[in-house]
């Protein structure tokens, strides 16, 4: 949607679902384009009448503890990533022929809205390491002296990057599978799915459809989509893309690289994709150790990372440059202290099984603290292939049976703590426990595999109870 047609939202009865992150800021942008807004909301508390009080000062109108009923006369819905496909108020859509887009929909719609050149996105979804290599794609870009922001499911707003003051040549794009599923003319210059397993399958009803809605990150893309040679399922989603022509497959591997990929040699990060002669030349980018923490998952990360920034002109030199300058966020494998020669090692990030893997794989001797809400995950998988790191395990958390049973099976001479509480007090319990586990050399972990939020707010607040258990046991 161009310049030309700001007028077409002129009096145009929208409907946004959804109060929060993404709600209320396209409602304001949408208020302010002139689009006569509804907002409905199912909760109707302190906090919702607080923002609705806010969005009715400017003009809007806002049916809170109503999320299912189509308002009269809406053209278009824009809804909150989260809400599901399913929910009734879709499905009045569907009937009345009301188009739905999430925010990042929209925000592609009002590119060059103020006749500027819109910045090409460089998009990433993956079910774990998305924002780890979002970040890290940013700060490469940055070292390129190219202006740009880390924007989408993290940092920047997306409507704010692509309507703000600030101008960018980049951007670089987290993308969720539900922000996916509701962004069908989305078309990034390149793509990127980092990996999939089974994840929000709740929301999605099944692993294609999951599967789906990550590939659309691949359509229409111009120059790479780039996908995990380790994970089949993620080249598939690229065979069955309809992109535009010349558009290259490359791969990322943890292994040597073939002709259109980026891999490692000999503790090097190497392109062999971006160069003349890919059948005969490679291009060193950085070494292994540039990658903080240097665990194999978060490599993969960089050299996804490095393949969207050479797919977009970046020469070697900033790809080892931005990963030099990159750190982190808390929660994800950070390293909290040592005491007695046992390492203690904060990854409350891993929310699910897959991260979780990631996470046990990095270590050769684990006591693994592990549990929480397993959103309908099951844990054979994963313990059976881990089973032979693991020294000890520590159990929280509503649903520590379902990893208890697994571990039953798969790895029966481990010992397990079952700790049947969920008072503040827990996590120094299984600190405390872990630590009697553990021996010099091993590392105590923290990667649940599950949500946080039968115990604690968020995967943050889980990280900081750790970190604080483990700082309060060395003091």
């Amino acid at each position: 949607m161009g310049s030309q047609e700001v007028t077409n939202w002129q009096g145009k009865r929208v409907t946004v679902a959804g109060l929060g992150v993404s709600g209320i800021p396209a409602a304001k942008v949408l208020h302010g384009l002139g689009a006569l807004v509804t907002v409905v909301n199912d909760g109707d508390d302190d906090r919702a009448r607080a923002q609705a009080a806010e969005l009715e000062a400017l003009g809007v109108t806002v049916r809170l503890g109503d999320g299912a009923t189509l308002p009269e006369g809406t053209e278009l819905i824009v809804t909150a990533p989260g809400w599901q496909p399913d929910k009734p108020l879709f499905a009045a859509a569907a009937e009345a022929g009301v188009p739905v887009w999430g925010d990042v929909e929209l925000a592609w719609r009002l590119r060059g809205l103020d006749g500027r050149e819109p910045a090409p996105w460089l998009a990433v979804t993956g079910t774990n390491g998305k924002t780890t290599t979002v970040q890290m794609l940013a700060s490469i870009l940055k070292a390129a002296g190219l202006r740009t922001a880390a924007v989408g499911n993290i940092g920047v707003s997306l409507l704010d990057a692509v309507l703000g003051e600030q101008e960018y040549d980049v951007l670089a794009v987290e993308l969720s599978s539900y922000q996916l599923h509701w962004a069908p003319s989305l078309r990034a210059h390149s793509g990127a799915v980092l990996n999939l397993a089974p994840d929000h399958l709740d929301w999605h009803g099944s692993m294609e459809a999951y599967a789906a809605d990550k590939g659309r990150i691949y359509e229409g893309n111009r120059v790479a989509c780039v996908y995990n040679v380790a994970d089949k399922a993620t080249e598939d989603l690229v065979r069955a893309a309809d992109v535009e022509e010349g558009c290259r497959a490359v791969g990322f591997t943890l292994g040597a690289p073939g002709p259109s990929q980026l891999g490692v040699v000999d503790g090097i990060l190497v392109d062999r994709a971006f160069v003349e002669n890919r059948q005969k030349n490679a291009q060193e980018l950085a070494e292994v150790s540039d990658v903080t923490p240097p665990a194999p998952h978060n490599v993969a990360n960089a050299l996804a990372a490095a393949a969207l920034a050479r797919a977009f002109g970046v020469p070697p030199k900033a790809v080892r440059d931005g990963l030099r300058a990159f750190t982190p966020d808390a929660h994800r494998i950070a390293h909290v202290a040592d005491l007695d020669e046992v390492a203690y090692v904060d990854d409350s990030k891993a929310t699910n099984t897959h991260a979780a893997e990631a996470s046990l794989a990095a270590y050769e001797s684990i006591v693994w603290i592990a549990g929480g809400l397993a959103k309908g995950a099951t844990f054979d998988e994963l313990v059976a292939r881990s089973a032979k790191r693991l020294r000890g395990v520590v159990l929280i958390g509503a649903d520590r049976a379902l990893i208890r049973e697994a571990l039953a099976r798969h790895a029966p001479e481990v010992p397990v703590v079952d700790l049947d509480r969920t008072d503040t007090g827990a996590m120094l319990a299984a600190v405390q426990e872990a630590r009697r586990l553990a021996g010099p050399g091993d590392t105590v972990l923290l990667a649940p595999a599950c949500a946080s939020m039968d115990m604690f707010a968020n995967y943050n607040k889980r990280g900081d109870a750790f970190a604080e258990a483990v700082r309060e046991l060395g003091a």
